[in-house]
């Protein structure tokens, strides 16, 4: 039975692979949609089927590299997640790119990516997760750059790339470490190792964690990923790559020094505040909704912080839900209106299309945290789980998360405003079959997802009827400071609320510059190295000194060949003496 845990990646795989050498559309559409849609059924039957058949890689003597697949019941409900979002993202992708010639290597790719991600969550073996861990990374670029001749698609992919292959570094040397150390590279074997070496190795594969789920301090690739096609956005921020870091840091919890995690709180804490106010400050719809993923994000950070993995693993399944369908309700609200994304300017009434109209109003209220659903539960349970650690950890992000449960409040409420309190036309317009499919089935999932809480896999803490008092007065001071602001007609141009940080916070703290700036210095000054390398090194010592050294030689030849010819006996005596003594020498020795 452990058949369906390897059929879970290698259907999308497969797919994918077949895609990228499919021409006819049709073909490509059923590849799309049934391959994804295979894998949930599949993550449904291996979560209650045991671990897969494992096989050895390559054996090194004292450590093994396995090919291993295990899934978990929390393992199955983040595969299921996976899964079930990716199948509606290509079926959306069905009608949004209908007229785009490169949709079928799109597809191809959108599998690919489902298939790296979920190899990601069903691996038992690190560097078998590796392989899913940087295929993702790698379809994430082709994602990205999926409209070329759009003037910011390149660049933003470009960065996507190298800010996560940065931090990609650090993970592939943790996770060396660490297996080196333990014995082994399966993850359900990893024992004691020595605290220098867990330190060592846990905050490597921390960096490596913070540059994929885009923390501080490497958040700076996300916002200019929305150049990609808008069902991307969906897919990167919702159940995939965003989220890969977070579930990875869970698996690894057995292994974390508990001295270290608050360090995990202090990028949660700043992350979660930090991204709110940017968030709040973007001028366009898919910024508002990426800064509010490095946020949300920070709240599964936040739960690694104090130690529930559990409940990181919840907030990733209802974050999943209410961001999937955000991103795709964007899509048909930007389509709808006719923009490029501009709040400014991207306006429908609620009349207009009731379906577009009620799912971001679920998902945005999700993503506040309004009972009963899923938002409200998932949060209220990592302030919980903060609340019980009773670690300075736990103390600052709890703090941390109320402060962002505010600012999430502030930023939705004043979305939910501008896009639809006295919107633009007044015409009905409905979304296309598919795209409406895929809303319907997300929006269904996110009124729904908080039954996890109670019937689920995830052991979660207990409701506490204070923090449930807590929640519910931060969002509404979020939502009245939003509300005040808008009665008073301000919150249409956020300058009043925030003052003279509002163009600082709209351009992500100066993250970006500084990254640019950084990695601008850090290539200039490579390349002034790698300029006196070659000019002291190779030109004048190699080249030019072995030049000199042969006009030398050849001038100390050419001297002793104008001695005449008593020189020329000195030399021919001395040279015989010299070869006697040394045959001599060897003869005694022998």
């Amino acid at each position: 039975m452990g058949a369906f845990a390897w059929a879970l990646v290698a259907l999308p795989a497969a797919a994918g692979l077949a895609g990228l050498a499919v021409r006819r559309r049709e073909l490509a559409v059923w590849a799309a949609v049934g391959a994804p849609a295979g894998a949930l059924v599949c993550a449904v039957v291996a979560a209650f089927t045991g671990p897969a058949v494992s096989y050895t890689i390559a054996d090194f003597g004292s450590v093994r590299v396995e090919a291993a697949l295990e899934v978990p019941p929390a393992a199955g409900a983040v595969a299921v997640a996976t899964a079930l979002v990716s199948t509606l993202v290509q079926l959306y992708s069905v009608a949004y790119l209908r007229d785009d010639p490169r949709y079928v290597p799109f597809a191809a790719q959108v599998n690919l990516f489902c298939a790296a991600m979920l190899l990601v969550v069903a691996a038992d073996d690190l560097v078998f997760l590796l392989i899913g861990w940087e295929v993702m990374g790698a379809c994430s670029y082709l994602l990205i750059a999926h409209y070329a001749k759009l003037p910011s698609a390149p660049g933003a992919a470009a960065k996507a790339f190298l800010v996560t292959r940065f931090g990609d570094v650090g993970f592939v040397v943790g996770v060396m470490l660490l297996g080196a150390a333990a014995g082994t590279f399966r993850i359900g074997e990893l024992g004691e190792v020595g605290p220098g070496v867990a330190a060592a190795s846990m905050l490597l594969i921390l960096f490596g964690c913070i540059g994929k789920s885009a923390q501080f301090p490497l958040q700076v690739w996300l916002p200019p990923a929305m150049a990609g096609p808008t069902p991307v956005s969906a897919l990167i921020h919702a159940a995939t790559m965003v989220a890969a870091g977070a579930y990875v840091l869970t698996r690894l919890l057995p292994v974390w020094p508990s001295e270290l995690l608050p360090v995990v709180a202090v990028v949660a804490a700043v992350t979660m505040v930090g991204a709110g106010l940017c968030a709040f400050a973007a001028a366009d719809v898919k910024g508002v909704l990426a800064w509010s993923t490095v946020s949300q994000v920070g709240f599964m950070f936040a739960a690694v912080a104090v130690a529930a993995g559990d409940t990181a693993l919840f907030h990733l399944l209802s974050h999943a839900a209410f961001k999937a369908l955000l991103f795709l309700a964007a899509g048909v609200v930007i389509a709808l209106a006719a923009t490029d994304g501009a709040l400014s300017t991207t306006r429908i009434r609620p009349s207009a299309s009731p379906l577009v109209f009620w799912s971001m109003t679920v998902g945005l209220a999700s993503m506040v945290g309004l009972p009963p659903l899923g938002g409200f539960f998932s949060k209220e349970a990592v302030l919980g789980a903060a609340y019980e650690a009773g670690t300075s950890a736990g103390v600052v992000v709890f703090w941390a998360g109320v402060v962002a449960s505010i600012l999430t409040a502030a930023y939705a409420g004043r979305l939910w405003l501008l896009l639809f309190w006295r919107g633009g036309p007044k015409e009905r317009r409905t979304a296309p079959r598919p795209e409406a499919a895929a809303l319907w089935t997300l929006l269904a999932g996110t009124a729904t997802i908080g039954a996890v809480y109670f019937t689920g896999p995830l052991h979660v803490p207990e409701l506490h009827l204070d923090l449930m008092a807590l929640m519910l007065m931060a969002t509404v001071a979020g939502l009245y400071v939003v509300g005040d602001s808008w009665w008073r007609d301000r919150a249409r141009d956020p300058d009043r609320l925030l003052g003279s940080t509002k163009h600082a916070f709209a351009a992500g703290l100066g993250g970006d510059a500084f990254a640019t700036a950084a990695a601008r210095r850090t290539a200039q000054a490579a390349t002034g190295a790698a300029r006196l390398l070659d000019e002291r090194l190779v030109d004048r010592a190699a080249v030019e000194g072995t030049a000199r050294a042969a006009v030398l030689a050849a001038r100390r030849t050419a001297t002793g060949h104008r001695g005449g010819l008593v020189t020329y006996l000195r030399l021919s005596i001395a040279g015989t003496l010299l070869l006697a003594v040394v045959a001599i020498g060897v003869n005694l020795w022998a």
